[in-house]
């Protein structure tokens, strides 16, 4: 039956080695760094990321705009395929009239299940050309939380990856420490024996 002794590596004894109270240690500022360093650090990055991407999404309202347009141009027979959990849009020539009453064609992208003669939203850029709408404030919030998760991932795997390093360290340094006590030992109990 195995007994395990608890907290023996901060104890006064003499089996325990420098490299144990080294180790002991080191899993003491694993643990605080786990808790508190990770969380800490997917919070600064998520706060990062999200002022960030606040600021891409206003930039995107400012230069872009939307236009509620009609579908004058062929739907194709064959519909886009859904691909990954999106919706696929295809390219078709819409027409709306603008504030001073010319009306304007172009090709913009619409859902799939859009049919000629509806009316839809469609995005454009200072040039004209048909883009994405921007990021609404779910948008920012999922890439918000990513980065957070991704930023406190990240800093678990170099807490671990260190750790890792000081264990295996300690664990080289035990064993010479073993080496060299046993060269001291061993000469002692082979002239017991003989």
């Amino acid at each position: 039956m195995r007994t395990r002794v608890r907290g023996w590596r901060w104890r006064r004894n003499p089996l325990r080695r420098r490299s144990d109270v080294v180790e002991a240690w080191t899993v003491l500022a694993v643990t605080a760094l786990m808790l508190l360093g990770a969380p800490l650090v997917g919070a600064v990055v998520g706060w990062w990321a999200h002022d960030d991407a606040r600021a891409v999404a206003a930039a995107q309202r400012s230069e872009r705009h939307r236009v509620r347009a009609e579908v004058v141009g062929g739907v194709p027979d064959s519909l886009p395929t859904v691909q990954g959990g999106r919706e696929r849009s295809y390219r078709v020539t819409v027409r709306w009239t603008e504030a001073g009453g010319a009306a304007k064609t172009a090709t913009a992208r619409v859902p799939t299940g859009t049919d000629q003669g509806e009316k839809v939203d469609v995005w454009f850029d200072s040039r004209g050309r048909s883009v994405a709408p921007p990021p609404d404030e779910t948008a920012v919030w999922q890439h918000t939380v990513t980065m957070g998760a991704c930023g406190a991932g990240a800093a678990i795997a170099v807490i671990l990856l260190g750790h890792t390093l000081v264990r295996g360290a300690a664990a080289r340094h035990r064993l010479a420490e073993w080496e060299r006590d046993w060269a001291l030992t061993e000469p002692l109990w082979t002239r017991r024996r003989a």
